[in-house]
Formats: C-alpha cells, structure tokens, sequence
C-alpha cells in the first residue's frame, strides 16, 4: 500500500512551500504529453479496435436478428402447418364417417338383398316340397287304383270261378275290402 501511494508521497515532497502541489513547466509538459498520449491511444484503439469490434456486434446484431427473423417464419410456417394438420385431421374425420355411413347403408341393403333372396329361395323350396307332396299324392292314387283293379279282378275271377249263393259272395266281398284296407294302409 505504501508503494501505492510513493509517487504522490514523492510529490507531496518536491512541493514547493505553500502551494498544494508542484507545477512547473516540467510537470505541465509531462502532464501534455500524457493527455497527448492517451488521446493518440484512444484515437488508435478506436480506428484498430473500436471499429472492427463495432462491425463484429453490428455483425452479431444482424446475424441474431436474421436467426429471430428467421425462427419468427418457422413459428409462422409451423403454426401454418399445425393448422393444415388439423384440417386434415377434421377431413380425415369426417371421411372416416362418410365411409363407416356408406359401410352401413350398404351392409343394411345387403342384408334385405339377402333376406329377399332367403325368402324367394324358401318360397321356392316350400313350392316344391308341396308339388313332391302332390306327386308322392298322385302316385299313391295310382298305386291304390291299380291296387282296386287287382283286386277287383281277383274278386270277379273269384266270383266267376264259383258259382256261390248270396251269403259266400258276402263274405268274399268283406275279406276282399279288408285285403284292400290292409294295402291301403301298406302303401
């Protein structure tokens, strides 16, 4: 601390009695040429120094500004795209619901088509059930009247092979419907 203050404790002693402080021409010199040389430093410092620091901020300033720019357009164009995003997403939305609506009206008109189809086929099916019923009908019919014809020409070979009274023809004629119940029922 004390080497601090040895310059101005070797001026404080060099001054002249009753005066604060020495000032002589060699002091006001000094003090010239030290103002001389801090001004030709600033000068320097400002051609060297203050104007490529100045063009390197200036630089900076604009390189930031550019990347604020810049990140304020992407913002802007990703907002945008957020925004086509959900409008597709809506679309897709309503498309999926166009689509499930269409999937059903069709499944509904495909399921009467079928239930239409189903019935005409079991219409179909019951017609011909009933024409087979009809057929197997006839053929009983037939089969039962070549049945009586048989049997009625057994009954007059009968009747003609004998020549029997009233009370045999009688009894033929039961046996021979008996005989005729009995097929009726086989057939």
């Amino acid at each position: 601390m004390i080497l601090l203050f040895s310059p101005i404790l070797v001026m404080l002693a060099s001054t002249p009695p009753g005066r604060v402080f020495g000032l002589d021409w060699q002091a006001v010199f000094g003090i010239l040429i030290q103002l001389l040389n801090v001004s030709l430093l600033a000068y320097v410092l400002t051609k060297l120094v203050y104007k490529p620091v100045q063009k390197f901020m200036q630089g900076r300033s604009d390189r930031i500004g550019s990347q604020i720019e810049t990140n304020e357009k992407e913002l802007a164009r990703a907002e945008q795209l957020k925004l086509e995003y959900e409008q597709k997403l809506r679309g897709i939305d309503q498309e999926r619901d166009a689509i499930l609506d269409e999937a059903r009206r069709v499944a509904t008109e495909n399921g009467r088509l079928l239930m239409a189809e189903a019935k005409k086929e079991a219409e179909a099916i019951r017609q011909r059930a009933q024409e087979n019923v009809k057929l197997e009908e006839e053929r009983a019919q037939a089969k039962m009247k070549i049945a009586i014809i048989e049997v009625s020409a057994a009954m007059s070979a009968k009747f003609v092979a004998r020549a029997i009274d009233r009370d045999a023809q009688d009894k033929l004629f039961d046996e021979t419907m008996a005989e005729l119940e009995e097929m009726a029922w086989r057939s």
